[in-house]
């Protein structure tokens, strides 16, 4: 699996549109999308198993909910798994929580992106529940997988972001406008 440090691999795939549901039509629905389009930005890219799941939309639309606090932070969202652009959209016309969801959904229907990543989970031939955060470089700085069955929490995603454009210590719990380790402090 690629970790902290190692460059998020390039990709070009089919995803739906970020747009509202009231304003998608059939010239707009489904989009390509690059990491070409993030380069200089910071960027969250998360996956998960399946769409049409029970975990998965919470998650998906607890993303969602963030957003401004992302673009705060001058960061994209990107959420992907192996499923189709036609069931990505196909679910968010029906799950309710989905339909005005501001960010594409990746199709990975080739699972290239998930086995560069190396997230693809053996059992199951799908995406595991991963989360990664690049930097304007493209260098990965935060990735966590969790278990098929357990929803991962985007505030703490975001309180992680908020941590790494400190470029500074940032001790256990730190969240943004606490102090951060000031090592000339430290070593008096």
């Amino acid at each position: 699996m690629l970790g902290v440090g190692d460059k998020f691999p390039e990709f070009n795939l089919k995803a739906t549109s970020a747009a509202k549901l009231s304003d998608i039509d059939i010239d707009n629905v489904f989009i390509d999308v690059s990491d070409k389009e993030y380069k200089g930005k910071w960027l969250v890219a998360f996956f998960y198993p399946k769409d049409f799941t029970f975990v998965c939309p919470t998650e998906i639309a607890a993303f969602g909910d963030l957003l401004e606090d992302f673009e705060d932070r001058d960061t994209k969202i990107l959420g992907g798994s192996t499923d189709s652009e036609f069931v990505h959209w196909a679910w968010r016309r029906h799950q309710e929580e989905l339909t005005n969801l501001p960010f594409p959904l990746l199709a990975d229907v080739k699972r290239e992106l998930c086995s560069a990543l190396g997230i693809l989970d053996k059992a199951e031939g799908v995406a595991q529940r991963a989360t990664y955060i690049i930097d304007p470089d493209g260098i990965i700085r935060h990735v966590s997988v969790y278990d098929l069955n357990v929803g991962r929490n985007p505030k703490e995603t975001l309180r992680v972001l908020d941590a790494l454009q400190t470029d500074d210590l940032c001790p256990c719990n730190w969240s943004k406008g606490d102090e951060t380790i000031d090592l000339k402090e430290v070593s008096k």
